[in-house]
Formats: structure tokens, C-alpha cells, sequence
């Protein structure tokens, strides 16, 4: 796995957000522990906040997209741009998807993809890291804090790549549900060959063939595992893709060390996440103790 700035540095085409952003974006390719090429970019944040006071300099946000997103797609850097106001931000495109190498998984060996860019995010020199991910990206985030403890915590890991906080928005607690429309296409685009070709010419995702063997640790498997790390799971209650019994699976797992927040009229990830909402997620995250 990349510890440092792996990869070909190229020139960003990612404009600093604003006139609060003095500093420009790195753009470069990380490699994972399993050898995949990671598109991934780098936003050291706005130099002035929005509300008149500066971002948190030690803090830094790495972003888990949700699947067919990737670092290039408008909804991803309306999220970067939301969090640059709060801290340095880390963007990247999953495995398959975008620019990346490699084939997606759908969220099992996509934990190392966000290992590298958590240990990319803290070669900058930030203290604090904090995972934000969304749909699959939430899964991916809630099992990459379980699998990469912190040290000291008394647990064997990998503690190189740790997270210190960690956001979940509308991730799934358990696998292979398809309890609605929209997850049963979901399955549908996975598993089918014409589905496979219809994610890679149509949403700029490869997918891989092969069924996970084994079967991965489930979020809510991971989920108690996080703690003592602050958790905070937000979920809305017009999800159409997970319904509530997902993340309040996910806020019983977690036990006291998580935060649920269920946000009525919200439908599911990126695209249903407000302004307003992602304020008040970077203003969780500030706030969590280092």
C-alpha cells in the first residue's frame, strides 16, 4: 500500500471552489495494497470559512462515493466542495469506476481503496482523518474503520491507513437485500452479463464476474468494532434503496459510540444530501475530539 504520494502527479483539472480557495488541488494515482490504480485528488480546503472563522488545518475528509460515482462526476465535487469549507479534502474514484483501475467489487476489496487514500490524506501532515461515505461507499467506510484499527487500540490490523471519525449516509447494514425496485435492478446490473455491459458503457463502471468469495464482514458486523471512534450514521426516511431498519441495525450495533440522525423528506446519498445537511456533518465532524 502507497504510505506517501504514490502514483504520476498530473496538472488538476478540479477549479478551487470559490474565491474562500487560494491553493490549488493535486491530482494524482495511488496504488492499493492488492496493486490497482486509484484516480484520486487532493484539496488542502478553503483558506477562509464561509461563516468568517478558518477551517480546522488538522483535519482532513476523505470521501467513499457511492457505486458509478467517481472523483469527476458533479455530485461527488459538490460534496468535496461542502467539506473543503470545513477542512482539507480527499477525493477518489473506486475501483471500475472513472479513471481507477481495476474492477469493481461492489464493495468488498474497495476497503483497500479507501485504506490508500486515507493513508495518502495523512502524508499531507493532518492529525485527524474523518471517512465520509455514501451508499456503498458508507458500507466500504464502516468496514474500512473496522479492519483498520488505530494503534494502541489492542487490536491486530492494519493501523497504518485509520480513520478517527467516521460518517455512514445511507449505507445498507446487511448484503444481498433486495427488498425494493431499485436494489433488485441494482442486483440485476451486477450479476447479469447485459447488466455488467450496461454499467460499463452506460454509468463508466466495471464490474467484475466473479461472486465474492469469501463473503465480507456485513456493515453491521463491522460496526461495533469502530468504537471508541466517533460514529455517525444519517439516514433518510425516503431512502428508496435501504429502508430505516437498516441504519437503526447500524445505531444498535454501534451501541453508545454512535450518533443516528434519520432525516425526514431525504431520499438516498449524494444526490438527496442537502447543503444544509452536509454543514452540519462537517460541523460533526470539527467537533469530534482528536
Amino acid at each position: 500500500m502507497s504510505t506517501g504520494r504514490a502514483g504520476h502527479v498530473a496538472r488538476s483539472t478540479i477549479r478551487p471552489h470559490s474565491e474562500t480557495s487560494r491553493r490549488a488541488p493535486i491530482r494524482t494515482f495511488l496504488h492499493t495494497a492488492d496493486g490497482i490504480s486509484i484516480d484520486s485528488v487532493y484539496d488542502p480546503g478553503a483558506v477562509v470559512y464561509d461563516a468568517g472563522r478558518p477551517p480546522s488545518r488538522d483535519l482532513v475528509f476523505v470521501i467513499a462515493h457511492g457505486f458509478t460515482g467517481d472523483v469527476d462526476r458533479p455530485h461527488v465535487r459538490r460534496i468535496a466542495r461542502a467539506f473543503a469549507q470545513y477542512g482539507a479534502v480527499v477525493t477518489f474514484s473506486f475501483r471500475g469506476h472513472g479513471a481507477s483501475g481495476g474492477r469493481s467489487t461492489v464493495g468488498d476489496r474497495e476497503v483497500l481503496d479507501l485504506a490508500a487514500a486515507v493513508a495518502w490524506a495523512r502524508s499531507f501532515g493532518h492529525a485527524r482523518v474523518a471517512t465520509v461515505g455514501f451508499s456503498m461507499g458508507g458500507s466500504v467506510a464502516l468496514r474500512h474503520a473496522a479492519l483498520h484499527p488505530p494503534e494502541g487500540s489492542g487490536r491486530a490490523g492494519r493501523t497504518e491507513a485509520h480513520t478517527d471519525a467516521v460518517v455512514s449516509v445511507s449505507a445498507p447494514a446487511r448484503w444481498y437485500y433486495r427488498g425494493t425496485a431499485p436494489m433488485r435492478r441494482l442486483h440485476w446490473l451486477v450479476t447479469r452479463p447485459e447488466g455488467r455491459l450496461v454499467g460499463r458503457y452506460g454509468l463508466r463502471t466495471r464490474i467484475h464476474h466473479r461472486e465474492w468469495e469469501p463473503v465480507p464482514m456485513s456493515p453491521v458486523e463491522a460496526v461495533p468494532q469502530i468504537a471508541p471512534r466517533p460514529l455517525l450514521i444519517v439516514h433518510g426516511d425516503r431512502d428508496g434503496y435501504f429502508p430505516l431498519d437498516h441504519p437503526r441495525m447500524l445505531a444498535t450495533a454501534a451501541g453508545d459510540h454512535g450518533e443516528l440522525w434519520l432525516e425526514p423528506g431525504m431520499g438516498h446519498a449524494e444526490h438527496a444530501a442537502t447543503d444544509e445537511l452536509l454543514a452540519r456533518i462537517g460541523d460533526w465532524a470539527v467537533s469530534r475530539p482528536g
